[in-house]
């Protein structure tokens, strides 16, 4: 069930919204949490039953995982409990995302034979995994309290508007509105307008501009002419640009209308000078993950510069694996990271003194690197770029 399909607006969204706000009216507005959480199990649920299983498992694992850091007394302990809880994520994460991967690359390099399982993908697996892990390192850093009521906790990982492609909102941003929450009809009336101007985004422009990548590969890059390649490349940069923050601003939408201010994932992205700038400005909650929870416990930048670069690395290829279970999204954060390093250690500061460079820069930096994002199979990548790039080809 998405957010832009005929099921989601003229049924789903409506009969919650009107059982929402008659909630509100008992118990201080504790029922009509109790709403949000049946609904977001429905709504898993229409994905599949075992997307609801394993939401319900991830769920009390992290529950009693977080109880069990604050009553260990030893650093020491906490610690391991800790990297137990991060490692049951990034496990169950692993097993339904690259399990299938893992093993076809290896029956490829080494001639193996070892059957391949088909393993269902749980729906917003990759958001609630991460935002478990999150919550978790808070809680053992001391930032947040754990919290005692599995209704609260549960209403944090499922909550539907942010389940299936975020934003990836930190713990400590939506706490202070589990308990008393502003829900008045101006802010009902704001968030409708941030739905409805995202569902645009999605329906009237992302899906428009999809139809040209759609024909494009339906062709064939290698029959492709080199200004219609760019002219894919651009209109897939800005399909996924407008779907995703059309998808985005639906769920921001959505929280406003339910009292709940999920943060921005996207800031004008576009206009960006430098790769360091848009990566900044595109998908901002997972960028604000990776460098809390990743690049900031690794050293960050307040290290030497060799420890630095092997930050960045790791960050980069990471975010390439969280992405995508394909060697494309390998490539393409391995590509990211080469260019986000040139920019650190020299070139962004020319970037930055002559803004029309930069424009420049990225006119041509941006549908590049999402070609790679896009095509899967690197043997079509190449001839791709063989069109994009004539010169090189």
């Amino acid at each position: 069930m998405l957010f832009h399909s005929y099921l989601f607006i003229l049924f789903f969204l409506p009969l919650f919204v009107l059982c929402y706000f008659l909630a509100g009216r008992y118990r201080d507005g504790r029922a009509a949490i109790w709403v949000l959480d049946l609904f977001s199990l429905w709504f898993l649920a229409s994905q599949g039953l075992g997307s609801l299983l394993v939401f319900a498992a991830c769920m009390a694992a992290n529950y009693g995982i977080a109880g069990w850091i604050t009553q260990a007394k030893e650093k020491r302990i906490r610690k391991l409990i800790l990297v137990i809880g991060i490692g049951l994520n990034i496990g169950v994460l692993f097993f339904f995302k690259y399990t299938v991967f893992l093993v076809e690359n290896v029956n490829a390099v080494f001639g193996s034979s070892i059957p391949v399982m088909r393993i269902f993908m749980p729906v917003g697996i990759s958001f609630y995994t991460f935002s478990a892990g999150g919550y978790l390192i808070d809680v053992y850093r001391g930032t947040v309290a754990p919290e005692r009521s599995l209704l609260t906790f549960g209403t944090y990982l499922t909550m539907f508007p942010k389940l299936v492609s975020g934003p990836i909102a930190s713990y400590a941003q939506l706490q202070p509105e589990f308990g008393a929450r502003d829900v008045s009809l101006r802010q009902t009336v704001d968030g409708l307008k941030l739905f409805v101007f995202g569902m645009a985004f999605k329906i009237l422009l992302a899906n428009q501009l999809g139809g040209l990548w759609s024909d494009v590969t339906t062709i064939g890059f290698e029959s492709l002419s080199t200004p219609l390649a760019w002219m894919a490349a651009f209109a897939y940069s800005f399909q996924l640009y407008f779907d995703f923050w059309g998808y985005s601003l639906m769920a921001i939408g959505i929280g406003r209308m339910l009292g709940f201010h999920l943060p921005e994932n996207f800031r004008c992205p576009y206009l960006a000078l430098s790769m360091t700038e848009f990566w900044r400005r595109w998908h901002i909650t997972l960028g604000t993950w990776f460098r809390e929870y990743l690049y900031f416990p690794l050293g960050g930048s307040r290290c030497s510069r060799g420890r630095m670069i092997f930050n960045l690395l790791v960050v980069w290829l990471a975010t390439g694996l969280w992405h995508g279970a394909h060697l494309n999204f390998l490539l393409w954060g391995l590509g990211l990271f080469v260019i986000l390093t040139v920019e650190k250690l020299w070139l962004k500061k020319y970037l930055d003194r002559w803004p029309v460079l930069g424009h420049l820069y990225m006119l041509v930096l941006i549908p590049l690197s999402w070609a790679v994002f896009s095509v899967s199979d690197l043997g079509q990548l190449g001839a791709y770029f063989g069109r994009l790039l004539p010169l090189f080809s």
